[in-house]
């Protein structure tokens, strides 16, 4: 059994009946564009930098590491050193 027509309709027909345009030399190309809002190039921005900030550990291990080493070194603490954390941390703070 053969089937070539679907509800009556021969879907080949359509296909094989159709022509082909060979000239586009008379169809017009205009010229499209797009504005971005500045509320839209924000949200790209937002959206870039919480991509990086997820993406970026916490915590520098290869400098907890340095200071660990540094820690250990009983000639590393002086009061130089203890006067630049704390002033250090004293500007974190806003103090």
């Amino acid at each position: 059994m053969m089937i070539d027509r679907i509800g009556g309709v021969n879907p080949l027909n359509n296909v094989q009946t159709t022509r082909r345009v060979n000239n586009t030399s008379s169809v017009s190309m205009g010229e499209d564009s797009i504005s971005v809002s500045q509320e839209a190039k924000g949200m790209a921005e937002a959206y870039f930098l919480s991509k990086v900030a997820s993406e970026t550990p916490d915590i520098r291990e290869d400098l907890v590491a340095q200071v660990k080493e540094k820690i250990k070194n009983p000639n590393y603490i002086n009061s130089a050193v203890m006067s630049s954390v704390a002033d250090r941390i004293m500007s974190a703070y806003g103090l």
